[in-house]
């Protein structure tokens, strides 16, 4: 079995899951929309998080751009982030298309493996890990046309994490709430059993079979060699099947830091969840050897809710505490002449991204 190289040792929890880890989402967030409006009267708007970072539309809440919060970064802040090109699909041949891609990432300097995702999705959506051309082909082939994607240079860094991160706007200082340990999900080969025998026989991911599955079509008949482990899922992200550990104990002065000095150079955030991949464990608390993948706005979550061996309570505080501090860094921004857009876009965003996600290819 893997050692994680370069993360805190997977702690086997006596819970497999926790017994609300997977309800519907509607469920989960009825009391959070109950504090939203609460919180609406305290304030006197319902939209008001929707400002919360001013410069990204809707404050991120749903329907932004990957590339444009990445975009936001200056020059300082770049160099933390994972270089990313964007490409459009378009009506011309594949080929065409191919090359086209081909030629923006050399110009970039990006090499292969990249990763390909949709630039405006969500909770993993159409995530690819892109090793050559021809992969590159499929995804393209595969993706909606008039709508862009980004490819982003593959992190050498191989352990990620989440990491939630507030600042008001009239503090110099931010705060990390949460980090979340990421654990990519494996199966190990004994020889006997097939890929989907093995996966049923895991109490975990048997509970996974509609993510894996269809991920794995083509190989679950297959013998796996003792051994060999088989990666069950790529994106980091806990709907596609990636297993969460709770990481606060990892939060340091030195890391805290570090990020202050990198959002401080990406205009307009305060609020949201970076998506890092780095070297191991201690350098990141130092604030070292890491790389941004995603910046996330105001619809994040501190994901290290999803721990199995969180309470529901403990759910709750987390959330609780988000909102409110969306409202609150909110009212400071509208205090500064920000203006809270009005429901019917946040609708309409919301809509529109829900119909486009649902053409968005397969994720790994």
């Amino acid at each position: 079995m893997t050692n994680y190289q370069g993360m805190p040792p997977l702690e086997h929890r006596p819970q497999i899951t926790s017994f609300f880890e997977f309800w519907p989402s509607q469920i989960i967030y009825l009391p959070v929309v109950a504090q939203w409006l609460g919180l609406s009267l305290k304030y006197r708007s319902f939209s008001l998080p929707l400002i919360a970072n001013p410069t990204i539309p809707l404050a991120g809440m749903v329907g932004e751009s990957k590339s444009g919060i990445l975009g936001l970064a200056g020059d300082y802040a770049r160099t933390f982030i994972a270089p990313w090109v964007v490409c459009k699909k378009k009506t011309d041949t594949i080929e065409a298309q191919v090359n086209a891609a081909l030629n923006t990432l050399q110009q970039a300097n990006i090499h292969f493996p990249i990763v390909a995702k949709p630039d405006q999705g969500c909770r993993g959506a159409g995530v690819w890990k892109v090793n050559d051309a021809q992969r590159l082909a499929d995804y393209i082939r595969a993706f909606p046309n008039g709508h862009s994607f980004i490819l982003q240079h593959l992190s050498a860094y191989q352990p990620e994490v989440g990491i939630f991160y507030i600042r008001l706007p009239n503090e110099q200082q931010g705060k990390i709430i949460s980090i979340t340990l990421k654990y990519q999900p494996f199966i190990v080969g004994n020889g006997q059993h097939t890929v989907r025998e093995l996966i049923l026989q895991d109490q975990r991911a048997a509970q996974l079979t509609d993510v894996y599955f269809p991920r794995l079509h083509e190989r679950l008949h297959e013998v796996l060699p003792i051994g060999e482990q088989l990666q069950l899922a790529f994106a980091g992200n806990h709907c596609r099947g990636s297993l969460f550990r709770n990481g606060n104990a990892h939060i340091t002065p030195a890391l805290t830091r570090a990020l202050d000095m990198v959002l401080a150079d990406v205009d307009g955030f305060y609020y949201g969840r970076l998506d890092v991949r780095f070297s191991d464990i201690d350098a990141l608390m130092r604030g070292e050897n890491f790389d941004i993948i995603e910046i996330n706005g105001a619809a994040s979550e501190a994901t290290h809710i999803w721990d199995p061996s969180t309470r529901l309570h403990e759910v709750y505080d987390a959330l609780f505490l988000q909102y409110r501090t969306l409202f609150v860094i909110g009212d400071q921004l509208r205090q500064q002449g920000h203006q809270p857009p009005s429901v019917i876009d946040l609708l309409k965003a919301w809509w529109q991204e829900r119909q486009l996600v649902s053409h968005y290819p397969a994720t790994d």
